[in-house]
């Protein structure tokens, strides 16, 4: 730990053998032997600025030729602020600087004793370097570098700013504390939160090294890692925008958001991913640089890269390490940084800046880039300790991709109270969650309800006794939350009109004597049963579900065997949280009340009017987490956000009255979510999709008449076709599939019409899984086209209602 500033003249650092080895990495360091000379450094103040250097037999005479070794040892000062540079020699003034021998002290005052005193290292007659005629301009996070601002280290900052000021208050509160976890990288990774903070900022200089701007964006293609966390803190805190997606999207879909978002730069996740994207998008990209963050530059397709620079992790942290030490920082107007013979005039990253763009899935021709703001992200990160209370070293399982906009918030979000976040995927969830016991995991309904039909699997492949037991238990503890429901008041209603006393106290008694009835057999359960799922799937604390609908079924089953599932609501455009249910109050059915500073209303979708509580309607949001806009498309932002500043969700909802007494008393100002009124789908996996784009990409086929793709909240998309049937007779008998009767067996229409979906919509990222076949067409007349002729999705679906339930099954 080097000596403080008043310490300087107590202690030395042991001798060394070479003066030109040394590199001063900290600001602090006040005095150091190199070699014979002993270096004295004061504290850059408005009082005192003063470097010394003496041997012990002469003074040192240190001429231009011998300049860059003098900075390698000493340091010098600039201006009003020192500087070092580091030991390879690379970081040398701008303007010349002659270094000459020094003069004799001035004469001390007559009242002062004479003494002697080293002779000053003296300087160029010009105090500072000539500046340059255009320095660059550079933005940092104004409480993480802090340093590189006017002021300094002497800034009292304390408020978050952007994103990543967060680091610097968690390694300050939580310096060895385990932040991350990555064991199925190679090389299996864990970090504590000091040197998190270090990885980001060697990560973000390396991008300023090798010329990244303010305000330019950068393609981050990866999976969810602990790199992948540093690449894009590290991004952020340069001031570029990150342009984020994962490496299961298609080729096309990459390339259109690389293009859409007018990306320099691309980082990806790993060089069998690289070579995936060689032929088919790398050609057809201009990239400034290419950065590689997992795996061996060697493995990398060599034709692919041509004159591309190609950096892997190691190159780009170890460029930042060696960039921060040879920083040059001189106190001017404004305040100018001189690294590598080039000054950088560095500004503060503000709230209103953009820090990231995120793609809405399905955007292949018409990209809708959602611009999230610096300060759409920190109100995340201060107002969801309500939902999520974590503690300093609670457990987090991340699985999410981490281009999905509900990972990142939480993830940012845990980061700040202490969290120690272990990263793992789907083929190891079961084996994780026994491993790391996690206090909590966010995810989306896919994997609750993956859990749910594995526990139920486990059941039924039991004995006969066992399941019967174990099953009955389970309809016991269904029918026991039920009543208590009814008792605590959580009980969900959007009836306005509140029940009368003698009413609900009847039901209040019966719910009690019922409760107190099966408690034994609910706490039986809990030792024969759920004791053993609880050790299988080891949350102690809440999962939080958001991205989709959670089945009532699967949330059920969850609060019965006592565990708690947390269900949010938000969307890319709002950062995304605007309502979750609160771990002391969680309701089922609802998606909670909404989080702080943050407005839900209920619009008439006719007449546009605000709804009383309890009345369906179109649900808009109004607050700081709602999104800038969308990327170069200001007619979709001027449709999702009217001038008042509420976004319209275009989904449909209600907000349960508020009573006095009752089983709902404690409901009121919870959101319920009924279905979407806009074409978006969204599946069980969190996934967004646009279904038009395949729908009309599917119609160029002569086969299909009609089509509608379904698949909201289920795990994979379906769709209900009306086909042509002149066409698909011809095509049958072209392929001799035609019977004696002259008919088409359906079985064989199903397959030609599936492998037509296939054909026509194979550059989509998202495939087509069930289809159902329907005779009668949509018409105006039958209600399921619009009078412009446009099909009527909402009435098709609830239409076929039934019909579509059973074909996901």
């Amino acid at each position: 730990m080097p000596p403080r500033p008043d310490e300087a003249h107590e202690a030395e650092a042991a001798p060394r053998d070479t003066a030109a080895t040394e590199t001063l990495s900290n600001l602090d360091l006040t005095r150091y032997r190199a070699g014979k000379a002993t270096i004295e450094i004061s504290r850059s103040t408005a009082e005192e600025r003063s470097l010394a250097c003496v041997t012990q037999q002469t003074h040192i005479t240190l001429p231009e030729s011998r300049l860059r070794c003098s900075l390698d040892s000493a340091g010098v000062f600039v201006g009003d602020a020192r500087f070092f540079v580091r030991p390879d020699g690379r970081a040398l003034l701008p303007a010349p600087l002659a270094l000459s021998a020094p003069q004799p002290p001035p004469p001390p005052p007559p009242s002062a004793p004479r003494r002697a005193a080293p002779p000053p290292l003296r300087r160029h007659a010009s105090r500072r370097p000539a500046p340059l005629e255009h320095p660059l301009r550079r933005k940092c996070s104004p409480l993480l570098e802090s340093v590189l601002l006017p002021g300094g280290s002497d800034l009292n900052v304390h408020e978050w700013k952007a994103v990543p000021d967060i680091w610097r208050t968690a390694a300050e509160k939580y310096p060895d504390l385990v932040a991350v976890i990555d064991p199925y990288h190679e090389p299996p990774t864990e970090w504590t939160y000091t040197q998190l903070e270090q990885e980001i900022l060697d990560f973000s200089q390396g991008l300023r090294a090798i010329g990244v701007a303010p305000d330019e964006k950068l393609a981050l293609f990866a999976d969810n890692s602990c790199r992948w966390l540093v690449a894009d803190q590290g991004i952020m805190a340069t001031g570029a925008i990150n342009v984020v997606r994962g490496t299961r999207s298609s080729d096309e879909e990459l390339f259109q958001i690389y293009t859409h978002s007018e990306s320099i730069a691309l980082v990806v996740d790993s060089p069998q991913f690289f070579n995936r994207l060689a032929e088919s998008f790398i050609s057809r990209i201009n990239a400034r640089f290419i950065v590689l963050l997992w795996g061996d530059k060697s493995c990398i397709d060599s034709k692919a890269v041509k004159d591309i620079p190609l950096y892997d992790y190691k190159d780009m942290t170890k460029l930042g390490r060696e960039s921060r030490n040879a920083l040059v920082l001189s106190g001017h107007q404004g305040h100018l940084a001189i690294s590598r013979g080039q000054q950088e005039v560095f500004e503060t990253i503000t709230s209103e800046d953009v820090a990231t763009l995120i793609y809405t899935s399905g955007t292949s021709g018409t990209p809708k880039g959602v611009m999230l703001t610096h300060r759409n992200l920190l109100h995340q990160i201060k107002n969801l300790w309500d939902i999520v209370p974590a503690e300093p070293g609670d457990r987090f399982l991340s699985m999410l991709p981490p281009w999905h906009a509900y990972e990142r918030a939480c993830e940012y979000f845990i980061f700040t109270y202490g969290i120690q976040q272990v990263y793992t995927n789907v083929k190891y969830l079961k084996e994780d969650l026994q491993r790391y016991q996690p206090h909590y995991i966010i995810s989306v309904p896919l994997v609750y309800e993956t859990l749910y039909s594995s526990i139920h699997s486990q059941i039924s492949s039991s004995s006969a006794a066992r399941k019967i037991i174990a099953l009955s238990l389970i309809k016991i503890s269904l029918l026991y939350m039920e009543a208590k429901k009814i008792y605590e008041g959580t009980i969900l209603s959007n009836n306005p009109v509140q029940p009368s006393f003698i009413v609900y106290m009847g039901k209040w008694i019966w719910a009690r004597f019922l409760a107190t009835f099966l408690w034994p057999l609910h706490n039986l359960a809990k030792i024969l049963v759920y004791k053993k799922i609880h050790s299988a799937i080891g949350i102690s604390k809440a999962g939080i579900s958001g991205g989709g609908s959670l089945s009532m079924h699967v949330d059920k089953f969850f609060e019965a065997i006592g565990i708690k599932v947390q269900n949010g609501y938000g969307l890319t455009e709002t950062s995304p949280v605007v309502a979750a249910r609160r771990p002391f109050c969680n309701v089922l059915g609802t998606v909670g009340p909404p989080v702080k500073h943050t407005e839900i209303k209920v619009f008439d979708i006719d007449t546009g009017g605000v709804l009383p509580d309890g009345s369906k309607g179109i649900v808009k949001i109004k607050g700081p987490q709602v999104m800038k806009g969308y990327y170069k498309n200001p007619s979709a932002t001027d449709e999702a956000l009217d001038q008042e500043g509420w976004f319209n969700t275009g989904d449909i909802g209600w907000i349960a009255p508020s009573h006095a007494i009752g089983p709902s008393r404690k409901c009121g100002g919870m959101l319920v979510l009924e279905g979407r009124a806009k074409d978006t789908i969204v599946l069980s996996t969190g996934e967004n999709v646009e279904p038009s784009e395949i729908e009309e990409a599917a119609s160029r086929s002569n086969l299909i008449h009609q089509i509608v793709v379904i698949g909201q909240d289920q795990r994979r998309l379906g769709a209900i076709v009306v086909p042509n049937n002149e066409e698909v007779l011809a095509e049958a008998k072209r392929k001799s599939l035609v019977d004696e009767n002259g008919e088409v067996a359906k079985d064989k229409v199903m397959n030609m019409l599936y492998n037509e979906l296939r054909t026509w919509t194979a550059h989509s990222s998202f495939r087509i899984g069930p289809i159902m076949i329907v005779d009668e067409p949509f018409t105006i007349d039958n209600g399921l086209m619009t009078p412009t002729m446009k099909i009527r999705r909402d009435k098709v679906t609830a239409k076929y209602q039934g019909e579509i339930e059973a074909l996901f099954k």
